[in-house]
């Protein structure tokens, strides 16, 4: 038995914070139904890579889930979607604030129905507060709560975070998290709730360091002047000869040693804490005489908190995840093609058997739940 087995989800979220933590759920067992609208259904089923005639972001993300598609501004059609709510435990919901209650499927309607309803409501900014009918999207998200702050990359070569912190971290994980204690509570009490998640109240979290050296000791971090982000040669990323790069981070001082010892810092340069400016130039002076592969045997003897940044495809292969198991859940599509599942936070322990494949639905498979 799976922890959410009986479970079932009314999901009316798209693209990726709420799919992402209807996943979740449905991977620990719960029943996921996906309502979406006729004709196109959700936003992802037309983005593109294809895999087959699916879009294969759609596929990774509702591997195992039920599709209902329901219009839902028809009052008849709207009306057998409340009664869903009859049924089921969990609703999640990704529009601003207003529109489902506009569509009379908001929490009141729910709990009429169901006053055991544990109603789960994703926004970027919450359901009150000057900015909730704001438009955002996740760069906006941690650009509004400093996070985006502490590196962005220099004058003139601004970088983007090479991931979706506010969507995955701030959203989906979080609504999960707090559905999870919602259902803990219903078990104890009987009552449902209503979980209003911000994705930018969860990213805070984040700049817990920052937070408190600013507000204990007035030091508040520039953009790449703290300990993680780039104001250290002990935490860095360097460049070798052949311009792969290193993830440098030997932070304790035990570590730092061992390092300065392992590339061959001068002494001059090993109290870091002299001249820190001085001590990264002569770093990345060493780690340009060598190449990524010179380099890789070097650190994986010293151990000394350095490695060898790699791209996804060789992150696929590397054998340390592969003897995790990480890629042994299946995803397959309506011409029966596999590949792995997406990895998600969720132990093998509650998940289906490995190797059990899995497909997203096709739109509407599921309409006859509707029926009366």
């Amino acid at each position: 038995m799976r922890p959410l087995d009986g479970v079932r989800v009314l999901d009316f979220s798209t693209l990726l914070p709420g799919p992402m933590a209807s996943l979740l759920l449905a991977e620990a067992g719960a029943e996921v139904l996906k309502i979406e609208r006729p004709g196109k259904g959700e936003e992802m089923r037309g983005y593109e890579p294809r895999w087959g005639q699916e879009a294969v972001n759609f596929a990774l993300l509702n591997r195992g889930k039920k599709s209902i598609a329901a219009d839902l501004k028809d009052r008849a059609t709207r009306d057998r979607v409340l009664e869903l709510a009859k049924t089921a435990d969990v609703v999640l919901e990704q529009f601003r604030p207003g529109v489902m209650d506009r569509l009379g499927l908001g929490y009141e309607a729910m709990r009429k129905q169901n006053p055991r309803i544990i109603y789960c409501a994703i926004t970027g900014y919450g359901q009150s507060g000057p900015r909730r009918d704001q438009a955002g999207h996740d760069l906006n998200y941690i650009g509004d709560t400093g996070l985006l702050a502490f590196n962005p990359g220099p004058p003139g070569a601004r970088v983007v975070p090479p991931a979706l912190i506010a969507d995955i971290a701030g959203g989906a994980y979080p609504a999960v998290m707090n559905i999870l204690l919602a259902l803990r509570r219903r078990d104890a009490t009987g009552e449902g709730a209503y979980l209003d998640i911000a994705m930018t109240d969860s990213l805070f979290t984040f700049a817990y360091w920052a937070i408190g050296s600013g507000l204990a000791a007035g030091q508040w971090p520039g953009s790449g002047t703290d300990l993680v982000t780039g104001g250290t040669p002990r935490y860095r990323l360097y460049e070798t000869k052949d311009e792969r790069i290193v993830a440098a981070a030997p932070i304790e001082q035990r570590f730092w040693e061992v390092f300065v010892k392992a590339i061959g810092l001068e002494p001059q340069f090993a109290d870091d804490t002299r001249d820190p400016a001085a001590a990264t130039a002569r770093i990345a002076e060493i780690m340009r005489s060598r190449t990524a592969a010179e380099w890789a045997p070097i650190f994986a003897a010293a151990d000394c908190c350095c490695s060898i940044v790699q791209d996804v495809r060789a992150a696929l292969a590397d054998a340390h995840f592969r003897a995790r198991g990480l890629f042994a859940h299946v995803l397959s599509n309506a011409a029966g093609a596999q590949m792995p599942a997406l990895p998600v936070p969720i132990s093998s322990v509650f998940r289906s058997a490995p190797g059990e494949a899995k497909s997203a639905p096709a739109l509407g498979a599921n309409n006859e739940e509707l029926e009366p």
